[in-house]
């Protein structure tokens, strides 16, 4: 048996979960997420918590039940208080600026890199050199780095690049005549 889905999942304050026959809603100050019901899954809210059991005792249905607690407690977490990647660009003459749901940035290119933020991302720019990508689903917050991170991902010889605020980069030891 899942000891993932075990484990309840505490609803905050100023969050509510509604279950239906082919959907879980979840609610909260920073937006709304859905998430596909399974039948082999069954999902009950009572008492402030959100508990998740297998509808039968096989393995198809052990794996779904803690796959499904994950994403509704990380749905939770989202809608309450949100997910947020840093990323900061490294090298000479690298910067980005946001311009409505358009994150623009210059990488060392003939041209800018123009990047369109999917709806539920918002993007701050405190100083040219950081990006902040924010939003309530964690999956897409972290395809989104993922991607303007493949823009220019850190090369191993200078370290220049696009890279993630906590990402330490080994550099290599140029070659020698």
């Amino acid at each position: 048996m899942s000891r993932v889905s075990n484990k309840p999942i505490t609803i905050p304050s100023g969050v509510t979960v509604a279950v239906n026959a082919d959907a879980i809603a979840v609610k909260g100050p920073k937006g709304e997420m859905h998430y596909p019901a399974n039948r082999l899954v069954k999902v009950v809210v009572e008492a402030g918590e959100v508990k998740i059991a297998m509808a039968d005792e096989s393995k198809e249905a052990n794996t779904f039940a803690g796959t499904a607690r994950a994403n509704l407690a990380n749905m939770v977490l989202g809608v309450s208080k949100g997910f947020e990647k840093k990323l900061v660009l490294v090298g000479v003459g690298y910067r980005a600026k946001v311009q409505g749901s358009t994150l623009s940035l210059t990488l060392g290119f003939s041209h800018p890199v123009e990047h369109a933020l999917p709806k539920g991302i918002t993007a701050e720019v405190p100083i040219q050199t950081e990006i902040m990508i924010k939003g309530v689903d964690k999956q897409l917050v972290g395809q989104v780095a993922s991607d303007i991170r493949g823009y220019r991902p850190p090369e191993p010889y200078k370290g220049k690049g696009v890279r993630y605020s906590d990402e330490k980069i080994k550099l290599k030891e140029a070659k020698k005549k």
